[in-house]
């Protein structure tokens, strides 16, 4: 049996951050990855994704071109092109980081999936290798929910999408959050047909109601059918690009008809494979592993980083438990994921970008907070770009001076957010971050000036 410093299972983006800095300390390592390497952002999310919403924003503006006093005349969109832009891209980052793990010293790569027979043991296809360390980094994958009919019909999910090679003429999206969002702006920009249906009373069942709202009318703006409220009761298809989706809406029983159906109803960890229960590592009722502030499981020697704990589903906070778990285990940083301020954005267009409290949570905190707003409208570089929609709002403590979160919809949203993120973990006064002079014309440079609107929460 070979015998390793550290078993690095599954290879999601904490994976390139820590693996060099291991093999510099002279550790040995087995790489074990049964699938495409580079985890969930490189093969099927940030990677794939953000490269479509580009060209699908090239097609929107060129629609807008009159708008700018621009006159482009007649254009089409060539969907083969669209998909192969993106495959090209998804599937050099997938392969050069295979390549580069593979190249690296004192690494052993099994390209197999494993699963626990011991608690310093791990069975790899025809092997059984043993770890000093192991490390969990193997992600989440579509949430699939049993609804009558689902077997008799070929639905998609968001890697399944990548694979078209056809433009949808009527795309049906169940879910109304990141992943539906997205993918419907995207095909309907692209010149899809779309409707999104979701169960909540309104899309983005995370972020206040207003700014749902916002995003809402952004996407009916553009021509997609949203509709909310709808609780789909079963899926039929009677021909390779004709599905009905029956769903109830305001104690009435519809139907809407579509080409493709895409599922976008949530993730569910990739815990269930691993045979966690030889290893005595415990999960939680939806089958996340539960870690502490550096990444360790209820067994010591054991980490589980990434989307897999359930710390948060994104890729920067899967990299910063990779460096929560190298200072942890190297004895040279202080990082701990108990102190980190989760910053995301949803790649609609225009974005949203978020960093701690919402509205809502900041209510039921029951702290004394003032709150200030501004829509987009009234920004003067969102007038000039003709980018209007959205709003920006601030979260602060009265009592402490402390900002509590940030929302932003609207233009640049996704990039300004992250001014937010350092000042807050600071703990400084709001009134320092006012005192800031930001560059003119931006967005951004609006920021400091909307503290001056803090008002008490009615």
């Amino acid at each position: 049996m070979k015998k390793y410093d550290v078993i690095w299972i599954g290879t999601g983006q904490a994976t390139g951050t820590v693996v060099p800095r291991l093999v510099g300390a002279g550790k040995s390592v087995a790489i074990v990855e049964g699938g495409r390497v580079g985890g969930s952002c490189v093969n099927y999310g940030c990677t794939p994704t953000k490269t479509m919403v580009a060209s699908a924003r090239a097609a929107h503006m060129a629609r807008r071109g009159p708008d700018f006093g621009i006159n482009v005349g007649e254009f089409t969109v060539d969907f083969d092109k669209v998909m192969e832009r993106q495959n090209n891209i998804r599937n050099g980052g997938s392969q050069g980081m295979e390549g580069w793990l593979r190249g690296m010293d004192n690494v052993d790569f099994y390209a197999e999936y494993g699963h626990f027979e011991s608690d310093h043991t791990v069975r790899v296809g025809d092997e059984t290798i043993e770890g000093t360390t192991i490390v969990l980094n193997v992600g989440g994958r579509p949430r699939v929910v049993p609804i009558p009919g689902i077997d008799d019909v070929d639905w998609l999910n968001n890697a399944r999408l990548l694979d078209l090679t056809e433009l949808p003429k009527h795309l049906i999206v169940v879910g109304g959050s990141y992943i539906g969002m997205e993918f419907s702006q995207i095909f309907r920009r692209l010149g899809s047909e779309v409707t999104i249906l979701e169960g909540a009373p309104h899309l983005m069942f995370r972020e206040d109601e207003d700014i749902a709202t916002a995003a809402h009318e952004v996407l009916e703006s553009e021509g997609i059918n949203v509709i909310t409220g709808a609780m789909v009761q079963k899926l039929a298809q009677d021909a390779p690009q004709d599905i009905t989706v029956t769903y109830s809406s305001d104690g009435e029983e519809k139907t809407v008809n579509g080409s493709h159906l895409l599922l976008a109803i949530g993730r569910v960890p990739n815990s269930d494979k691993l045979n966690l229960e030889a290893a005595g590592v415990e999960v939680d009722e939806r089958g996340y592993i539960p870690v502490n502030g550096f990444t360790q499981t209820n067994v010591p020697h054991i980490y589980a980083v990434g989307d897999v704990n359930g710390r948060g589903a994104f890729t920067h906070t899967s990299v910063n438990d990779g460096e929560t778990f190298w200072d942890h285990y190297t004895g040279t940083g202080d990082r701990n994921i108990d102190d980190r301020l989760v910053t995301y954005a949803m790649f609609i267009d225009p974005p949203l970008g978020r960093v701690g409290m919402s509205e809502k949570e900041a209510r039921q905190s029951g702290k004394n907070v003032l709150m200030a707003t501004r829509p987009m409208k009234y920004i003067s570089r969102a007038k000039e770009k003709d980018e209007t929609a959205g709003l920006v709002k601030l979260i602060v403590d009265a009592d402490t001076e402390e900002i509590l979160g940030a929302t932003i919809l609207g233009v640049g949203g996704d990039e300004i957010v992250n001014m937010f993120t350092p000042f807050m973990l600071t703990h400084s006064s709001y009134k320092l971050f006012r005192k800031a002079v930001l560059t003119h014309p931006t967005v951004a440079e609006l920021m400091p000036w909307i503290l001056d609107d803090l008002k008490p929460l009615e």
